[in-house]
Order: C-alpha cells, then sequence, then structure tokens
C-alpha cells in the first residue's frame, strides 16, 4: 500500500535541503545519556530521527551515539536496555553505533586549540561563585578574578586538570565568550569539569570529562550529522552549538540544530531522575515495571511498538509545547490490539454458580470465535460448559440498582455463547458473603438464542475445566495528570501524587483451558475486561496476566467526590474517547477512500435514507449495511422526527454502533426513544455536544432519561455572557503567566483558555462564545 509522504515541518527543512542541494544525503543521530531506561517520550525522537533516515534511504543514514560523558550516573546497563529498547520500537542503526566517550582525546586536543586561541580559561571559582559571576536575566555577568589568565597559563592548568593534580570541584574550564550577552548560555559556559570516577568504557583513562554542550556539538560534527534534532530545552544551547563548531578547526562538515517539542503525556513523569527515584525508593518493581512509562515497562505491559509509533505519528512533530493526553496512547494501544489479540473469557473475580437442572456429570462444549465478525480473521476454540460455572462477582447483584441488566435474584442473563440462566437461589457464608448462585438453565436456548428479549450478556468459564492463574490489574501510576507541575505548585514531592491504585492483583482469577498453554508475550483479549498479555515471569505451573488497557477509558479526575466519580468516570472520559475515536475513524476513511459495500438491496436502502431523510451519503451507506435490529432501532428513534433523521443516523454511527462491537443492541440499556431525546437536546443547544457524549456514555450503562438527567443535574448549556464572564476573569486571574504570554503574541494559547472554561464548566459552555468574551477579555 502506497502512502503520501510525511509532513510536518522538521521533513519540510529536510526536503527543501535537498533540493537545494545544501546536503546529498541525511544523516541524522538518536543520541541519549546512558543514566536510565529510554521513555515514551524518547520513542517520539527515535521514530522522527530513524523515520527520517528511512524515508530517504539509501542516501541517509541514523546513528545511535551515546552521549556518555558523565561517569557517576553511567552503567553498561543502560546502553544495553537502549540497543534493546531501539530494536524493538523497529529501527535499526547498523554499522553506526557510536559513544562520545570515542571522542575523549579529540574532544580534549580542540579543547587545548580553543585556549591557545584565547577562547577558554581555567576557572577556579566554585559552582555557587560561578553562578553568582554569571549575573541575571535583567543585569549583566562579572569576570571571574581568573578570567585573563594568560595562554600559557591556562594550558599548564588545564594539563594539571588532566593529570589528576586537582580535586573534583577544585577547577573548571571554561570559554570566554560573552558576559553581558542575553542569552545566559553565552556567558563563559563551563567546558570541562574534573570527577575523579570510573567510567564504564574508558575506565580510569580520564579524570577530567567534557560537558555536554562541548561534546555534543563536536560529536555531531565528527560524525557528518546533517541535521541534529533537539527537543525544545535545547533551543538556547543552538547559539552555542554554532559557536563551537564555527571556532573549533574541524575538518569536518558542520550539522545544523532543528529544535521540535519533546514528547510528554499526561498523568507521567519522564525526567530520568523522578523515574531513578521512582526505582530506588521501592514505589515501583523496577524499570520495566509495567505501571512506568519506560520503553521496557510498556513493553512488559503488552503495549505493542506499532501502538507507539503510530500513537506519535498521530500525534505529529510540533514547533511548541504540549501535552499529549494520555487517553490517545491507551486508544492508540487498544486500536492496534483489537486485530492482534484473541478474544477468550476470563473471570477476574470469580463467584460459582450451579445449574441445579444441569445432569451431574455432564459436559458439553461450545464453538466459540476468537474474533469478532468486523475482524478478518479465523479461528476457533472449543469452550467446556458443565453443571458448575464461575461468573464474575460484578453480574450479579442482590438488590440490583436502577439499569442493572445482568444476573439478579428471580431475573435471566444470557451466557455468552452457551445458554440464559435464571437465579432462584443465594448461598451466603457465616459472614454474610455471598458464595454460590443457584440457578437453572433454559435448554432450548442453546447458543443464547431465544425468542424473548433477555437484556443481559455475561461471560463465564466452566469450574471443571477453569484454569487458576493470577491477574495483575495495572492503572496509570499516577493519579494527577501533572504530577511534577502539581508537585512544583502545591509545595510537594511528586511522589506525593502516586495512583494507590495503580495495582491490583487477583491472585485466583478463572480463565478458559485454552489458555493453558499461553506463551509469555502473547495478548489476548478478555471479553468485556481488556486487553492482557502474559507476563515475562509466567510459568506453566503459574500464568501471570498483565492487564495493558481497559476496553474503555474509564478514567476519572480524582479531584471530585468519590460519588461525583463513580457516576461520572465513564462518563467523560469514554466520551472525550469516542470523540477522538470518531475524528479519526472519519479522516482513515477519508483517507482509504472507502465506503461500506453494497448489493443491491443495500444501494437502494442507503438511496431511500439519503434522497427521503436527508442523511449524509457515507451515514445512509454505513446504516444499510447494518443488520435488521440496528436499522428497526433507527426506524423506530426518527418516527415523528423526520427532520431530525440526519442527526439521530451520526449518533448511531459513532456512538451506538461503537458500543455494539463488544454488546448486542437488546443489552444496551438505551432505547430509540432516549437516543432521539438526547440528539434533540444537543440540536436544540440545550446542551453541549460534549455534555451530549457524556450523557449517552451513562445511559449506556445505566439507562435513563437524556431530559431528566439534565434537569436533575443541571447540564443545560451555558450561553449566557453575564454568567460565564466570572468564570472567564477566574481563570485569567489564576493564570498570568499564560495571561502574559498571550498578551505577547503566543495566540496559540487561546485554546489553553478555552479548555479551561469548558473545564470549569464541565462543558457547558457555548465554546463560540466563550471564544469571543476570551477575546475581549485578553486583549
Amino acid at each position: 500500500m502506497s502512502h503520501e509522504p510525511k509532513s510536518d515541518f522538521i521533513r519540510d527543512i529536510v526536503r527543501d535541503d535537498l533540493a537545494a542541494e545544501r546536503h546529498t544525503e541525511v544523516v541524522t543521530r538518536f543520541p541519549p545519556e546512558p543514566n536510565g531506561y529510554l521513555h515514551i517520550g524518547h520513542a517520539k525522537s527515535i521514530g522522527l530521527n530513524f523515520g527520517l533516515a528511512r524515508e530517504h534511504a539509501p542516501d541517509a543514514r541514523c546513528h545511535l551515539r551515546f552521549d556518555d560523558t558523565n561517569p557517576t550516573t553511567e552503567d553498561v546497563e543502560y546502553t544495553e536496555a537502549i540497543q534493546r529498547d531501539v530494536r524493538w520500537l523497529g529501527y535499526d542503526w547498523g554499522e553506526n553505533l557510536f559513544h562520545a566517550s570515542d571522542y575523549f582525546p579529540q574532544l580534549y586536543a580542540w579543547a587545548e586549540q580553543l585556549i591557545r586561541d584565547g577562547l577558554a580559561y581555567v576557572d577556579h571559582l566554585d559552582e555557587e561563585a560561578i553562578r553568582e559571576y554569571r549575573g541575571t536575566v535583567t543585569e549583566p555577568g562579572r569576570p571571574s578574578p581568573f578570567r585573563d589568565r594568560s595562554v600559557e597559563e591556562n594550558l599548564q592548568l588545564f594539563r594539571r586538570m588532566r593529570d589528576g593534580e586537582f580535586q573534583d570541584g577544585e577547577c573548571v574550564l571554561r570559554a570566554k565568550i560573552d558576559l553581558a550577552a542575553t542569552n545566559m548560555k553565552m556567558r563563559d559556559p563551563l567546558l570541562y569539569r574534573i570527577r575523579h570516577s570510573h567510567h564504564y568504557r574508558t575506565g580510569d583513562d580520564w579524570v577530567i570529562y567534557p560537558m555536554y554542550d562541548w561534546a555534543h556539538c563536536l560529536s555531531d560534527a565528527i560524525e557528518g550529522i546533517t541535521h541534529s534534532l533537539c527537543t525544545l530545552e535545547f533551543e538556547n544551547n543552538r547559539e552555542l552549538y554554532d559557536w563551537i563548531v564555527e571556532r573549533v578547526d574541524i575538518p569536518f562538515h558542520q550539522p545544523r540544530q532543528i529544535e521540535f517539542a519533546r514528547g510528554n503525556v499526561s498523568y507521567a513523569v519522564t525526567s530520568k531522575r523522578k523515574l531513578l527515584r521512582l526505582v530506588e525508593e521501592g514505589h515501583v518493581a523496577g524499570w520495566d515495571d509495567p505501571r512506568m512509562p519506560t520503553i521496557a515497562g510498556m513493553r512488559r505491559r503488552g503495549v505493542t511498538p506499532e501502538a507507539i509509533r503510530a500513537f506519535w505519528d498521530r500525534a505529529g512533530i510540533a514547533r511548541t509545547y504540549n501535552v499529549i493526553d494520555y487517553a490517545s496512547l491507551e486508544h492508540a494501544v487498544r486500536d492496534d490490539l483489537n486485530t492482534r489479540a484473541p478474544r477468550v473469557l476470563a473471570v477476574l473475580d470469580p463467584i460459582k454458580v450451579v445449574l441445579e437442572n444441569y445432569p451431574e456429570g455432564e459436559t458439553e462444549t461450545f464453538d466459540a470465535p476468537y474474533w469478532p465478525h468486523d475482524i478478518p480473521k479465523e479461528g476457533e476454540r472449543p469452550l467446556p460448559f458443565g453443571r458448575e460455572l464461575y461468573i464474575e462477582r460484578d453480574d450479579f447483584a442482590a438488590e440490583p440498582p436502577p439499569g442493572f441488566f445482568r444476573l439478579v435474584p428471580g431475573g435471566e442473563v444470557r451466557l455468552r455463547y452457551a445458554y440464559v440462566i435464571t437465579c432462584h437461589d443465594v448461598v451466603r457464608d457465616d459472614a454474610g458473603e455471598i458464595v454460590e448462585l443457584r440457578c437453572t438453565y433454559d435448554p432450548d436456548t442453546r447458543g443464547g438464542n431465544t425468542e424473548r428479549k433477555v437484556k443481559g450478556t455475561i461471560h463465564w468459564v466452566a469450574a471443571h475445566t477453569a484454569v487458576d492463574v493470577e491477574v495483575r490489574l495495572y492503572d496509570r501510576l499516577f493519579a494527577h495528570e501533572d504530577p511534577a507541575g502539581a508537585a512544583e505548585a502545591e509545595d510537594k514531592d511528586f511522589v506525593d501524587f502516586l495512583n494507590p491504585q495503580s495495582l491490583e492483583i487477583r491472585e485466583h482469577a478463572k480463565v478458559e483451558p485454552s489458555l493453558a498453554a499461553a506463551q509469555p508475550g502473547d495478548p489476548f483479549q478478555f471479553e468485556r475486561q481488556g486487553y492482557f498479555v502474559v507476563d515475562e515471569t509466567s510459568t506453566g505451573d503459574h500464568l501471570v496476566f498483565n492487564r495493558t488497557v481497559t476496553l474503555r477509558d474509564t478514567w476519572a479526575k480524582v479531584s471530585q467526590s468519590a460519588e461525583v466519580v463513580e457516576r461520572e468516570a465513564s462518563a467523560q472520559k469514554r466520551a472525550e474517547e469516542k470523540a477522538r475515536y470518531k475524528e479519526e475513524q472519519r479522516r482513515a476513511a477519508a483517507e482509504a477512500s472507502t465506503e461500506p459495500e453494497l448489493s443491491a438491496e443495500d444501494q437502494e436502502r442507503a438511496s431511500r435514507f439519503h434522497d427521503e431523510l436527508g442523511v449524509a451519503a457515507h451515514d445512509a451507506a454505513v446504516l444499510a449495511v447494518q443488520d435488521e435490529e440496528v436499522r428497526a432501532f433507527f426506524s423506530a428513534a426518527i418516527v415523528g422526527r423526520k427532520d431530525r433523521a440526519a442527526a439521530i443516523a451520526a449518533w448511531m454511527i459513532n456512538e451506538l454502533l461503537r458500543e455494539l462491537k463488544d454488546r448486542d443492541l437488546d443489552s444496551l440499556p438505551v432505547t430509540p426513544d432516549t437516543l432521539a431525546a438526547l440528539v434533540g437536546l444537543v440540536e436544540d443547544k440545550t446542551i453541549t455536544a460534549t455534555v451530549g457524549k457524556e450523557i449517552f456514555a451513562e445511559m449506556v450503562e445505566k439507562g435513563g432519561d437524556p431530559v431528566a438527567i439534565v434537569d436533575d443535574r443541571g447540564l443545560e448549556q451555558l450561553g449566557d455572557a453575564d454568567a460565564l464572564l466570572p468564570v472567564i476573569e477566574t481563570i485569567i486571574t489564576a493564570n498570568p503567566a499564560q495571561t502574559e504570554q498571550y498578551r505577547g503574541g503566543k495566540t496559540a494559547l487561546m485554546g489553553f483558555f478555552i479548555g479551561q472554561v469548558m473545564r470549569e464548566t464541565g462543558g457547558r459552555a457555548d465554546a463560540k462564545l466563550v471564544r469571543e468574551l476570551l477575546v475581549k477579555a485578553l486583549g
């Protein structure tokens, strides 16, 4: 399949350079310091650097270079882990593996050259004094008392530093540039410092080590790098980067540094120092703990390299700082695993069911497909069935809440692939805990087929063949979307924001027998539960499964009360995730220019939807190929509402059909009338589309009348300027830095302010009016 070339500002620069013949080849590099494991942010840089080389092959290459200039923090363990992770992500450097430590002799020689040219000196000021002498952003720096030493004295002192005659911190080598420079990086930066430490590659050969700014640019030059791609925090270093390579006698190519926004993801920290703390203080079980944002941790959790690459491809390459919602990463993972993970049955919190009218000693099997009908893969496995089963404890309620459509006393439910059963009795232990359900099955409903309406369908595992396994339910490591920022703002430690529910272990979960031979790394979708992978520690005698991701995004902001979180968790976040899914699906459909294949009957039906009801052509085609039950739902929804048929069709396709990937229509507590009522509220602008999606998600879980939900919770759209202005004024006052940046010309922050208002109003504000009011308020 052919694809359009990727486009972003960096790729445009590279193409322009080649077109203008400024370069005849493309040479990039990924230059990690081996002082920790790679994390999700590094994957963005890896994909960009190696991706550019792949796109311009054969006249291109990407180097893997370790910037190993700090012996106190670096280790061969990290170099091996980094190489393993880069390969796992799908990239290879071939023969182009380098180390900055290989260049130590040349870097030292160039440092002496700089001294001979009068552009560097040995300074005996300590670290604190150097910082004081450097000045501030509003005051120029002062010259060190040692700045005007002669060339001969500086050479002698520098060689004595090399020979180990000084202690750590006793003196440094500094460049002599400009103490009044507006760029603080140019105020006589450090080039070398003393470290009497063993280096993992050079041993004890050196006791002075180059600073990053000295080693990095010269290593690029030595290797002939054409485009040195760095993240935004190195933007101020660029001037020094160019100053060094222009003043050193380099017989090699002069590279060009270009900055882009680093890969930031919410609900995570990506500082190696912070990640190391998590490991050393025992907050996690190592660098590859599945909760860690490291590549190793994500691999062990079951995330695939394809999902990570797709995530960063969708995020794109930008010039400005941004944070990608963790839910977007989870969506990319689900999207990838959807076609990789066969469906199986697993009960994580089992409660026994005894079918009293099922013959004792008898068993039977059902042929259960590994894949749903929309995945073009084949395969099935025998699913044993018997008198005793296990179902999920949450699938039974002795006192069911409103909208509960699973098993209840005296009620019936469909067992996936098997029979309809009815609960007659509940057995409790001495403590009152439910330990067993006594039920009967309807033998005429084999395969779940029945003419009567049974709303709920649940999963199960036969007790006589169930495999006892350990399941680790992993969740986000942090409970705050910005743990580092929150720690700074609230004068706390970032570990204070760790999520206490980030790991829950189910030691005696039950899975179907087809999983008995599962191997480490094998992915599965536990139906109605989520995506799971066999952990690397798993053995044939003790299977361990890690949850990779849930089937839906059920995360909610923890700043609200527990009651509100329980009510809204599966509303707001799932609605956001569905909105993203909708946009990505529409974009993918547009790019592929695909429409459902229509028979003559389907074509006639689609034409009627389009011509008579005004349904969009694509939506009409999608509806036309749905089964009769879905089409009947649509027909019922538009009775007396044909003027809103197009909107109802769009909601069915973008929201309802997504739910039907994992559930039957008759198990959804959403009716044609309640869906139509919800669409009407959005179309009449009584509520915003965002709130509408929240309500729909709640209706999917619990049912209910959308009009009553809006009334009870006061969710009407805020379209009154007088009501919105106080909110806007509060947000502007609470964000002085962003306000100043916006008024200084950084108008892209308008999205930040709109988002704050929408968050403060629970998504109820009229976004168009909010923008108008913000423009006036911000000036």
